[in-house]
């Protein structure tokens, strides 16, 4: 009887114990069910990043107007490409006295020299040419230069160290006219106006043919110009080629 008794407590102390425990686990599977089940082990839904690429995509897409100027640029191209002669024969004539340096995308070359101690220097423009239209009543000499392409030069000599002179040139055909002439001074900053001399077509005209003189015996002479202007244009064409081809690749890119 006391067994009984005994045995029926610890039934009874045991059994809330084993319902809260299957409670607890009823619990925690509802839970991890629900959890499952819920937005919380969802998969991200790719909808709304699927969208926004295609926003970009097609915000992205090149403007109509660009497509047209593309067909433009690469029509010139061609045109450029089969119209001039890009690989033109340019070497320097026998007895050329200058060295050449031609950087792609400059509009300028420069020529280099030594000449019985001094350094002689000629920054090369791009010519400019003239096509023959023009009024032809008035034949005076500055009409006749007018109607004739040229070249512009600037050539500096200089000995050493100290001051050098500068001359500012346009080269014809037949002959260079001297438009300035300048003593520099390296030691004198850009900021002070130095007194540069008059007009070189005021100076007096002996004084004027010994500066063409001067400038003759160290290379600055129509056998040296004339072969610059031939250099000078293929250069034109070569530069105005590459620029073409520069912005079709920017209105690509």
């Amino acid at each position: 009887m006391a067994f009984r008794t005994i045995l029926r407590r610890s039934i009874s102390s045991v059994m809330p114990l084993a319902v809260r425990v299957v409670q607890r686990n009823h619990h925690h599977s509802a839970l991890f069910t629900a959890l499952y089940h819920g937005s919380l082990f969802h998969k991200p839904s790719l909808r709304p990043f699927a969208s926004t690429l295609h926003f970009y995509s097609s915000s992205a897409k090149r403007p109509s107007s660009d497509d047209n100027l593309l067909r433009v640029l690469e029509s010139e191209i061609k045109y450029s490409e089969e119209s001039d002669d890009h690989d033109g024969n340019e070497e320097a004539p026998d007895g050329f006295p200058f060295e050449i340096q031609d950087n792609p995308g400059q509009q300028t070359i420069s020529l280099a020299r030594e000449y019985q101690g001094e350094v002689i220097k000629v920054e090369v423009h791009m010519p400019d040419l003239v096509t023959g239209e023009g009024d032809d009543d008035n034949n005076d000499d500055d009409n006749e230069k007018g109607n004739q392409s040229s070249i512009p030069l600037v050539v500096s000599v200089s000995k050493k160290n100290g001051p050098f002179l500068e001359f500012g040139c346009t080269a014809f055909a037949d002959e260079i006219a001297i438009d300035s002439l300048s003593v520099k001074n390296p030691e004198i900053s850009e900021e002070q106006i130095a007194y540069e001399g008059p007009d070189f077509t005021d100076l007096d005209e002996n004084l004027q043919k010994a500066f063409h003189k001067y400038l003759e015996i160290r290379g600055i002479k129509p056998s040296t110009t004339n072969f610059l202007h031939e250099y000078m244009i293929n250069k034109d064409s070569r530069e105005y080629l590459l620029w073409l081809k520069n912005l079709k690749k920017f209105v690509e890119a």
